[in-house]
């Protein structure tokens, strides 16, 4: 199987596991023949997305006590689709790396006409599944292993060739006295990309708020909307307002 074909090999993973409750990485190689670095990298995204756990030589099923105890997941799903309900069809946008930003690709399911820059792999491959796969465009760039994304000034000289509607973007943390903050030292792309685009979003769980990190991403002069939660304090959402930034809260269901 293919790298083109890394989502179905992934799928086809899982279903081997739940057949067999355990499986190896010089088997899963083999299987699908390909190398064991390429199978590790599989299943550390997988594990990563909570849907196995890793051990050594190869991976389990995650307990069914782990697979049933994921607080985040509607919070997530839920800021997902409202920042989707921001999209109009033929607009021109940029989805930043991370798990809060990936969650709203399948929610583009049905918008015809997109184009979509993006640094994450991960957010590429959920872009070719669509069935109104959008056009798909790239930054290159150096790969960063702590982020998962593409960095660096080549990712930013193509970033600036274009432009676009919209941004949408995670964070570590939300200074609410500065912006948006992060554990990741490479700064430049995020700002370059706020630069690009005319409508910055940024798309946090309400537990990041009030995270005070060293490193500033985003300050709130380049940040137009900020979907989050109900669970923000209204204290917060006073101070985030005072900004000047439209504050999205969203339901999370039970």
């Amino acid at each position: 199987m293919s790298k083109r074909n890394t989502p179905q090999r992934r799928h086809a993973i899982l279903a081997l596991l739940a057949e067999r409750g355990e499986v190896s990485v010089d088997e899963l190689a083999r299987r699908f023949e390909t190398s064991e670095v390429t199978i590790r990298k599989d299943l550390a995204a997988l594990e990563k997305n909570g849907l196995l756990l890793r051990r050594y030589g190869g991976a389990v099923p995650l307990p069914q006590d782990l697979a049933e105890d994921r607080p985040l997941s509607a919070g997530k799903q839920a800021i997902a689709r409202a920042a989707a309900a921001r999209i109009r069809e033929h607009a021109r946008i940029i989805v930043d790396s991370g798990s809060t930003t990936a969650a709203m690709i399948p929610e583009l399911a049905h918008k015809r006409g997109l184009v979509v820059m993006t640094n994450s792999l991960d957010v590429a491959n959920a872009l070719r599944e669509l069935e109104n796969e959008p056009v798909l465009l790239m930054t290159g760039g150096t790969w960063d292993p702590h982020s998962e994304s593409f960095q660096g000034q080549v990712a930013e000289q193509v970033l600036r060739s274009y432009d676009f509607d919209q941004l949408f973007i995670g964070a570590d943390g939300i200074d609410l006295a500065r912006g948006t903050t992060t554990f990741n030292e490479l700064l430049g792309l995020s700002r370059v990309m706020a630069e690009v685009a005319r409508e910055v979003v940024v798309m946090v769980e309400s537990d990041k708020v009030g995270r005070r990190i060293p490193n500033l991403e985003l300050p709130w002069s380049s940040i137009h909307t900020l979907i989050t939660d109900e669970r923000l304090p209204p204290e917060a959402r006073g101070q985030i307002a005072a900004h000047g930034v439209e504050l999205v809260c969203v339901a999370v269901p039970a």
